[in-house]
């Protein structure tokens, strides 16, 4: 593209835009980073899940960890590690959900992906196929970790995608 041709605006234009707007109606909310719910929350990435509607959750209640499939992974527990040691939570909800696209792949994956650039990838695909089965594993993750302080107050739930409600799950005895 030569310098005088005019810029096709991007998607990350228009969130800057966005951006622009909102703070231009912004005021400091005086809160801290603790949450003021003492709760972590756990979830998928999906983004047909407005977590913080889903949940009645409102700016300052709580730390909102999000990644493919919502599952436990080293950097989920170094998150709520953060999080309960160092700015106060003691509840962790972990939130799959219906129709993930987890549960269309395996860890060929990464196999595949280092066919494609020459490197394998270091973690894990994590995929799944029963969403039930990986909320009792992650609830077991968070429970069974050193790192965590705080794991009498750990829930897992299926989030519904077609009808918004939550299903909890009963853990593993």
């Amino acid at each position: 593209m030569s310098p005088s041709a005019p810029r096709t605006a991007t998607v990350t234009d228009r969130l800057v835009e966005a951006n622009r707007v909102y703070a231009a109606g912004f005021t400091d909310p005086g809160m801290g980073a603790r949450p003021v719910l003492g709760v972590a929350v756990v979830a998928c990435m999906d983004a047909r899940i407005d977590l913080h509607a889903a949940l009645g959750l409102h700016l300052g209640d709580c730390h909102t960890i999000r990644n493919a499939g919502g599952v436990v992974t080293d950097d989920t527990i170094r998150s709520l590690t953060i999080s309960q040691r160092a700015l106060g939570t003691r509840s962790v909800v972990l939130i799959h959900h219906t129709g993930c696209g987890l549960q269309t792949l395996t860890e060929d994956f990464r196999h595949e992906l280092e066919l494609e650039v020459g490197q394998r990838p270091a973690w894990a695909v994590e995929a799944f196929r029963d969403a039930d089965q990986d909320v009792r594993q992650s609830i077991q993750r968070v429970r069974t970790s050193p790192f965590l302080p705080h794991t009498d107050d750990v829930r897992g739930f299926v989030f519904d995608v077609t009808t918004g409600l939550l299903r909890e799950i009963a853990p593993n005895s």
